[in-house]
């Protein structure tokens, strides 16, 4: 019998690289967990688990394979990806590949490498203090650049549009709900008609959002590209409002939490 993850109702965490975040049982992929995230449990089943996302409050179902008893973080992956490897030895096998804004427990030093509480170890390049945060949300999308297209994606296996602006919110410190009708109302600050745009400022057509990279030039994950790219901001407000998904909708501006910071590199 499947050990019960409500008796104590601690939180719980991503113990596979990516886990779907499901809509029920079986069923969509709303959004995605990446390793290390922690989650709350509500309820379960026999092979789903209905949990809370402590990032953002999103309520879905996850496969109880892809959960563990939750560990301490203390580092979290700042490189778009990293390995875990069986040694300290970039030539020993790897065992999981991870994506940016996972979590880990370091528990040793060895060398060029953090070894984690699984016994496993992470290139000390592609990691950091998990308090720490990015300086500059377009920066973390950047990294992300040619990451495809993944409708409920949050991870650099893939990503949507929301997803993008949400890793990159949350990297800097920038509460940031899930989606993007949530973010349009929820993140920063509007801008009044006329403001001149700047970097890290957010764009929201109905049902897609993009991040400008300067005053004319954004970053978004689209399916028209199947991909995240850079786009002029002019050609895909002409583009997507012809396909027939109207204009754009509002703008907004995040604002930076003051704390201790690092960049992002790209």
């Amino acid at each position: 019998m499947a050990k019960s993850f409500l008796k104590h109702r601690h939180p719980l965490q991503i113990s596979s690289a990516v886990a779907d975040l499901l809509d029920h049982p079986e069923g969509a992929r709303a959004r995605q967990l990446v390793y290390g995230e922690l989650v709350v449990p509500l309820d379960e089943m026999r092979d789903h688990v209905l949990a809370k996302a402590e990032r953002d409050g999103y309520v879905g179902y996850i496969p109880r394979r892809d959960l563990s008893e939750a560990v301490e973080a203390t580092h979290r992956v700042i490189g778009l990806a990293t390995h875990l490897y069986r040694e300290p030895d970039f030539k020993s096998p790897d065992v999981m590949s991870l994506s940016f804004g996972s979590y880990l427990n370091v528990t040793g030093d060895q060398g060029r490498f953090y070894q984690t509480h699984t016994g496993h170890f992470v290139p000390k390049q592609h990691v950091a203090r998990a308090s720490l945060k990015f300086d500059d949300p377009a920066a973390v999308a950047e990294l992300f650049l040619g990451t495809p297209y993944l409708w409920g994606g949050n991870s650099r296996l893939g990503l949507d549009c929301s997803g993008l602006v949400q890793a990159a919110c949350l990297a800097c410190g920038i509460a940031c709900p899930g989606d993007s009708g949530d973010q349009a109302r929820d993140v920063g600050f509007a801008l009044d008609p006329g403001t001149p745009l700047r970097r890290s400022d957010l764009i929201f057509w109905e049902g897609h959002v993009a991040m400008m990279v300067n005053d004319t030039l954004m970053i978004h994950a689209n399916a028209h590209h199947m991909a995240t790219v850079f786009e002029p901001l002019a050609e895909a407000a002409e583009r997507i409002e012809a396909a027939g998904d109207g204009a754009i909708k509002t703008r907004r501006r995040p604002v930076l939490a003051k704390s201790r910071r690092v960049r992002a590199s790209v």
